[in-house]
């Protein structure tokens, strides 16, 4: 079983960690150093026991923050995937036709009667011109 040194509160500690947790026990570690920093810049310093207690607490108290925020994102995502599932089951909707607007056949022969007059006026200012 590997013993590894670490730093809290610029005390070292020397503990023993199975083989291959070396990395977690030197972030855990970490993170308990970083409380005990800011402990020693409030209250100065304080004795080992009372520090790490302190430095303990103010990480669990930040677990279990997280651990709620942890809760409430796992019910919201619940309640999405429970809304997922029912919108999944609901049945097809029926299509709806959709109306196009048809142009009357009286318009489109006016408007080709039209297109016919302009281009005979068209040509017969060609052959006036040219």
């Amino acid at each position: 079983m590997p013993e590894v040194k670490i730093s809290i509160g610029g005390r070292e500690f020397e503990v023993a960690c199975q083989t291959g947790e070396e990395h977690y026990l030197k972030t855990a570690a970490a993170m308990l150093d970083a409380e005990a920093a800011v402990l020693a810049s409030q209250i100065g310093r304080i004795p080992e026991s009372r520090m790490l207690l302190m430095a303990g607490l103010m990480l669990a108290d930040k677990t279990a923050g997280i651990e709620e925020q942890m809760r409430a994102l796992e019910e919201k995502f619940a309640a999405q995937q429970t809304l997922i599932e029912e919108l999944r089951q609901r049945p097809e909707p029926e299509p709806q036709p959709v109306e196009v607007p048809v142009i009357p056949a009286a318009l489109r022969e006016n408007l080709a009667e039209m297109a016919a007059r302009a281009e005979s006026i068209a040509q017969a200012l060609d052959e006036k011109l040219g």
